[in-house]
Order: C-alpha cells, then sequence, then structure tokens
C-alpha cells in the first residue's frame, strides 16, 4: 500500500512539474495583458478594477491574474499566483504603457502636441451636439428594436455589448449604451487601429510624401529576397512574411504585445516563407511594422508623434482618441487606439465621404476604394487594413460594406449604397454576436 501510494505521489509531483515547465512561460503573457488592460481602462477611462475584472479582463486564462492599482504612481501591476509580475504604467497625452524590468521609468519623453478648437457645426462634423432629425424613411420602432436587441437583457451575459450607433446621412438615427457606458466613455478599438494606421499612408500619399508601390524603406531587407515587398503589401497583409496570430497560445502576436520593446522590429526580422502579394495573412506585427516605416518619414520623433493626431485624429475632432506607445515610442499601430464610440463614427464617416472632410480631402477619393478592394489571395475577406463582405460573410448585407474589426467585436462599419455608418463596441466577436442579424434588423428598419 505504501509503495503504491508513493508511485501515485511521484506520478503527481511529475504532472504538476510538467504542468508547471509548460505553463510557466503563459504566466508573463496572462500578467501582461492583465497589467495593460487595467492600467489603461482605469487611468484612461476611469473605470474601477471591479468592473475591469468582470468586463475587460475576463477572459479565459485572464482571470486568473491578480490585479492592483497604485493611483499617485499611476501605474497597475498583475501577477498570477504571485509569479511574473508586470507593471503598466499611465503617462499623460500616451496611454498606458507595459514596461519591462529594463525600462527607465524616469527618462524624460515626448508626448503629442494637440491642437483641438471648437468647431462650430453639429455632430459629426464640429463639436456641437447633433440635430434632432428624422427620416421618413425609416421605421424607427423597428431600428430601436434592432439596436436593442444587441444588448443583453435580464442580467445575461451573452451579447455584451457596450455601446452601438447609426449614422445615417451623416445623422444619428440610433444611439444606445449598456449601463455604466456612455457618450463619453472611451472604448478601446483594438484591431480598428491598423485601419487608423493605415489611413495614415492614404494621406502622407496624397501629400505625395510617399508611394505605397515603392519597395518598403527597410535597410535590412535590400540584400536579400524581402527587397521586393512593397508598402502596398505590407497594407495588404500580403507581404509573404512569416507570422503567426493565435491568440490561445504563445505566438508572435502575443510575444510582440506583450515581451517586445520595439513592436515593429518584430515582423521587420521575419523571413520570407511565401511571396509577395500572393501570401495574404493577418499580421498585428505588420501593422506595427507600418507604424515604424512612418516614423522614418518624420526627421524627429516629435514630428512622427504630432501627425498622427493634426491630419487626422483631431482634423477630424476625434478629440477623445488616444493611441498608445510601445516602449521604443512607436504607436501600436496595430492594437490600441481608444476613443468613445461617436469619435469611432466619426471615423467611419471620413470613409463614406471618400476622405472628405468639411470640404477638405485628407486622403485621395479613390483611397477608399483602394482599403474596399480585395487583397489577392484573401478570398475576398481582406483589403487595404480594412476587413470586406464582397464575399457574403454577412449575407444580409450589402456586399460593397466593409469594416474596421478588433477584438471582441468592435466594429466600424461602412456601408456606402446606404449612406450608412454603424458601430458596435463590445465583448463578444462573431462567434457568440450575431452581426449578420443585427445588420438585418438595421437594415430592415428602412423603407426603400
Amino acid at each position: 500500500m505504501k509503495k503504491a501510494l508513493k508511485i501515485i505521489g511521484i506520478v503527481i509531483l511529475v504532472v504538476v512539474f510538467y504542468l508547471g515547465f509548460t505553463n510557466y512561460p503563459k504566466l508573463e503573457l496572462i500578467s501582461g495583458f492583465s497589467a495593460k488592460n487595467v492600467a489603461s481602462a482605469h487611468f484612461i477611462d476611469n473605470r474601477s478594477l471591479d468592473l475591469i475584472e468582470k468586463s475587460d479582463n475576463d477572459i479565459k486564462l485572464i482571470r486568473l491574474a491578480t490585479n492592483t492599482i497604485d493611483e499617485s504612481g499611476k501605474f497597475a501591476t498583475s501577477s498570477v499566483f504571485g509569479l511574473q509580475k508586470r507593471k503598466a504604467v499611465y503617462r499623460v497625452g500616451l496611454g498606458s504603457l507595459l514596461i519591462d524590468e529594463n525600462f527607465d521609468v524616469s527618462k524624460p519623453y515626448l508626448i503629442p502636441k494637440r491642437v483641438q478648437p471648437k468647431i462650430d457645426f453639429p455632430y459629426p462634423f464640429g463639436t456641437n451636439e447633433p440635430k434632432d432629425s428624422t427620416f421618413s424613411n425609416i421605421d424607427y420602432s423597428k431600428l430601436n428594436k434592432a439596436v436593442a436587441n444587441a444588448f443583453d437583457e435580464n442580467n445575461a451575459v451573452e451579447k455584451r455589448t457596450r455601446s452601438v450607433i447609426v449614422l445615417y446621412k451623416d445623422h444619428i438615427i440610433a444611439e444606445k449604451y449598456d449601463t455604466g457606458f456612455d457618450k463619453n466613455s472611451k472604448i478601446l478599438g483594438w484591431s480598428m487601429t491598423k485601419s487608423i494606421t493605415a489611413t495614415y499612408f492614404g494621406i502622407l500619399q496624397f501629400q505625395n510624401k510617399i508611394d505605397i508601390n515603392n519597395p518598403a524603406p527597410i535597410s535590412e531587407w535590400r540584400n536579400d529576397e524581402r527587397k521586393n515587398i512593397k508598402i502596398n503589401d505590407l497594407l495588404h497583409m500580403n507581404s509573404g512574411l512569416e507570422w503567426e496570430e493565435k491568440y490561445d497560445r504563445i505566438c508572435d502576436a502575443t510575444k510582440m504585445l506583450f515581451q517586445a520593446e520595439d513592436m515593429g522590429k518584430v515582423q521587420l526580422e521575419k523571413p520570407l516563407i511565401g511571396k509577395p502579394n500572393a501570401s495574404w495573412n493577418y499580421s498585428s506585427g505588420t501593422s506595427n511594422l507600418l507604424s515604424k516605416i512612418m516614423r522614418k518619414q518624420f526627421k524627429t520623433h516629435q514630428e512622427y508623434l504630432d501627425f498622427w493626431y493634426s491630419s487626422l485624429i483631431d482634423k477630424i475632432g476625434m478629440y477623445s482618441m488616444i493611441v498608445e506607445t510601445d516602449m521604443a515610442g512607436n504607436y501600436v499601430g496595430s492594437s490600441y487606439a481608444w476613443a468613445t464610440t461617436r469619435d469611432w463614427a466619426k471615423f467611419g464617416t471620413l470613409y463614406l465621404h471618400n476622405g472628405n472632410w468639411n470640404g477638405e480631402q485628407l486622403f485621395d477619393s479613390s483611397w477608399s476604394k483602394y482599403v474596399a478592394t480585395p487583397t489577392p489571395t484573401s478570398d475576398g475577406r481582406y483589403g487595404g487594413h480594412f476587413w470586406l463582405n464582397s464575399s457574403g460573410k454577412y449575407p444580409d448585407a450589402p456586399r460593397d460594406l466593409y469594416y474596421a474589426s478588433g477584438f471582441q467585436g468592435q466594429k466600424v462599419i461602412i456601408i456606402p449604397s446606404k449612406d450608412l455608418v454603424i458601430v458596435r463596441m463590445g465583448l463578444t466577436d462573431d462567434e457568440s454576436f450575431d452581426f449578420n442579424g443585427f445588420l438585418k434588423g438595421v437594415l430592415g428598419s428602412f423603407e426603400n
């Protein structure tokens, strides 16, 4: 009997050791995700730790993290069973930053200079409140029912929608928020940031400062086969570079977001495993590489920081938006833009008007068509850092629909044929939230 118990004990120890050995590296990613999320959600949107843990961090494995917030020091820390402690610091103007042990928090840093004048027009083109308006071709009872159906009732935790706004012909025709959220709540767009990043290349091209059809200006690629990769290929996620993006395990994407000092460098160092313009592969690393390429277009880091706001964000009055950086000081163009739901809708409105804002053209009118044209080998799903409905992902919505899309179902949906912009922010994606049914309901409220 004692011998049997001893054998059982040894087996248990071996199993525990194996599980600990194989899962220990994940703990750093778990605590890193948690610390970053807590610091950003609290210091950018003033959410309580309790709300963050019950919503933003209510994700498998992330729930294991123990979190604290230091109000005076403006930082958050997280660990898993006391192991792999990570820290994220808040910096005014730059949002929150997940740091490692080598990061010098006392080192001076630059922040973007922002100009945010009052614009005496109603929303979305100005800073005044939107005008009350009704349209005879809309059945508002159907519309309101479709929007209300996007939210949970009776304390359910299934759809987990935080906000919805619908703009028709530049007018708000529906707007709803979940408990604890309102028009001033800043919400992380996650990968919708990719569409923001791509837009700057449209702006730079319109300003004759860059040609997206040229090879990517990366010196490390000059002497190997990667020299043939064009900026256009990167914008289409079609470079042929190696990349793995699977958030249920340690991969290129998770190591980049929660360990890398210079996020753009991670994709830059990857080998070519496919052919440029013939190997579509979704890659957050590519978006951060584009941010790094953009930095090279400016003589100083201050000019780079300012450009993101002066040429787009503040230009169209998205005053609530803040884009966070990595430890190297570059904007995390893949994932970290925060804004109110109304400001996210302004971004969609800019595209609905093909880059024209209050009479000023920010990018060439053809750019909207460019980002909404299917990338070769993407099966009609993807364009220029925007997702598409050209292959009928949402069968009850028009095929000209295209959209910015982020983790957990953040979406800015643009439907040119219907003169519509629809924004949904939440904590559930297509697997749990019926986007096709939601779109069908909204579109069904129009009589013609």
